[in-house]
């Protein structure tokens, strides 16, 4: 299984394009804010972040767990996900970056003003006979700020997540 879910990484975003289109269409969830989330709330290089760091936890760990009678349940909110903060801090920073960055999804599931993304609205600045460049840069500041910040605040998350499993002790 975990073969299959890291196989679906090399298959390219915009082969499947139409495909989750039609599945979006076939829901109702086209011009709708839905569209935008939904598809990205898992992806391959997540469940592959998360899988490899929980392998990197010890075996003790849980077995000293379950002497104490811990169930598995209560090991997973009580043990695990503590010590996980740092690759889900990682990870939503990831995930974030990349899905505030997208241009092609929500200009293809979207049509109405009120539902497209900024990056979108920036393009649309742009014409062929008048270019403000001062209007454009504005905006980009504006689309970089919330990057900036998310990674700024994320960032002791990022470090610790990416060099979790790089030293032992």
């Amino acid at each position: 299984m975990f073969v299959i879910v890291i196989a679906t990484m090399m298959i390219p975003a915009e082969s499947i394009m139409i495909s989750n289109y039609l599945t979006v269409g076939s829901f109702g969830w086209l011009d709708s804010y839905k569209a935008l989330i939904v598809p990205y709330l898992s992806a391959a290089m997540g469940i592959f972040m998360m899988r490899q760091y929980y392998l990197t936890l010890p075996r003790e760990l849980y077995e000293a767990a379950k002497m104490d009678g811990c169930s598995n349940f209560k090991f997973f909110t009580r043990i695990v996900f503590p010590m996980s903060r740092p690759i889900v801090g990682s990870l939503g920073v990831y995930t974030f970056l990349v899905t505030w960055n997208q241009y092609l999804w929500p200009l293809l599931v979207t049509s109405k003003d009120s539902t497209r993304t900024v990056q979108i609205g920036i393009s649309m600045l742009q014409f062929s006979e008048n270019q403000s460049f001062g209007l454009i840069m504005a905006g980009i500041i504006m689309v970089l700020l919330p990057s900036i910040i998310i990674f700024i605040f994320g960032q002791k998350q990022l470090i610790e997540g990416m060099t979790s499993g790089a030293v032992k002790g």
